[in-house]
């Protein structure tokens, strides 16, 4: 007897959903596979959104995929699309217009959501979130030069935003509520750096501060007010203040979920033929052998093509080393493997060179190099990601890989 052709359901059609897509049309050539986004584009290359907004890349760079490309690789994208539930004893996908969609794997590739301003006046349309294509052309037709800007938060959603007005020649000011920026994984030796970049490019920033109210005159945005009664003129505001995993179409399903969707190394739910990538996977990782989150296009990449070897039938575990790279003002920032933010308990080394705009901050496991900071230049940097990925044990000084390179 003939058996049926695999029938593959992917929600979420960002870095993970994409390349799962097409690595499954690799191992599975006669599979079905349907894409499912809320957005109506096919994908985008997210990290390129901070360029867009600094009027340095044109839209259409941005995208990476076209319809008639999906066509060809006959992966069937439905755009603009929501996701009502999954039946995971029944095997189907239901969607808000009942069209129910039945798969023999399941990958979910959600991402998550922006959270908004939690004050009054948070939903005012000149306050922008900053995640995907159209918020970025709502920034954009906002953003002009003389303007003021306020931005509220310490992520690098909230950094990119900060940069973004003030390339646009908007007068910046950057509220956060902890010092310094990133404050889980850098200190205070880093964040004087970061402080001197943004000086250098005319942001403000304010620690200590969050914003109490967000104050409208005839309609437009005036200004804001901060916890300590401080008025900041705001004709347009930005806020990077962390996401919310959208873990909520599996409620009922009896899969696993803490902060984001529980799975094992092979991306593997608890409920047969269901998978996570991405950003809302909580997966295992083998480097530092505990459950972890990872919100880097790096890691999407690298979890959709995991994904899709292993919902085609195959055993991979996941094992990259995760990196972000993104310019900051007029240097670079660099976030490899696992740092202090996703693992609090690991031990650190540190050097910081102030007048040269340089930091660097290294993460152990016991013997083992598994994550790393830099600011400044990119020496040295592949020679730490190899000591990563390999696991190589460390014998000698841990100061000693501060001078890799």
């Amino acid at each position: 007897m003939a058996t049926r052709d695999h029938r593959y359901v992917i929600i979420g059609n960002g870095a993970a959903g994409t390349t799962c897509a097409e690595t499954l049309r690799k191992n599975d050539p006669n599979c079905s596979i349907t894409v499912l986004t809320n957005e109506p584009y096919p994908l985008y290359n997210r990290v390129a959104l901070p360029r867009f907004l600094k009027g340095i890349v044109r839209e259409e760079k941005v995208f990476m995929r076209t319809v008639a490309q999906h066509d060809e690789r006959q992966i069937t994208l439905l755009t603009g699309v929501l996701v009502k539930s999954v039946d995971a004893e029944g095997h189907s996908v239901l969607l808000e217009d009942d069209r129910e969609l039945p798969y023999d794997a399941l990958l979910v590739a959600t991402g998550g959501w922006p959270n908004r301003m939690p004050c009054p006046g948070g939903d005012h349309p000149a306050v922008f979130n900053f995640q995907t294509m159209d918020d970025t052309k709502a920034i954009i037709a906002e953003a002009t030069p003389g303007r003021s800007a306020v931005v509220a938060g310490g992520s690098f959603i909230a950094y990119e935003l900060a940069e973004g007005f003030a390339m646009r020649g908007l007068h910046t000011t950057w509220l956060m509520r902890n010092k310094p920026f990133l404050r889980r994984t850098l200190d205070a030796e880093a964040g004087a750096i970061v402080d001197d970049l943004a000086g250098d490019h005319g942001v403000e920033i304010i620690y200590g501060e969050e914003v109490r109210e967000i104050i409208p005159a005839n309609g437009m945005l005036h200004h804001v007010v901060t916890t300590s009664g401080r008025e900041v003129q705001a004709d347009v505001m930005g806020v990077g203040v962390g996401l919310t995993l959208n873990t909520q179409l599996l409620a009922g399903t009896g899969v696993e979920l803490r902060k984001g969707i529980v799975t094992d190394q092979y991306l593997r739910t608890n409920v047969p033929d269901i998978y996570a990538a991405g950003d809302v996977a909580d997966f295992f990782d083998v480097h530092v052998e505990k459950h972890n989150t990872m919100g880097t296009w790096d890691n999407a990449l690298s979890h959709g093509r995991t994904a899709g070897i292993n919902m085609a039938g195959g055993e991979e575990v996941y094992h990259e080393v995760p990196t972000y790279t993104s310019p900051l003002f007029s240097s670079n920032i660099a976030v490899m493997g696992v740092t202090a933010e996703n693992r609090p308990d690991l031990e650190f080394v540190t050097r910081a060179v102030p007048e040269e705009r340089e930091y660097k901050k290294l993460f152990f496991l016991e013997d083992r190099l598994v994550g790393a900071v830099t600011i400044g230049r990119p020496r040295g940097r592949k020679r730490l990601l190899q000591m990563m990925h390999t696991g190589e044990r460390i014998t000698g000084s841990r100061e000693a890989l501060l001078d890799a390179g």
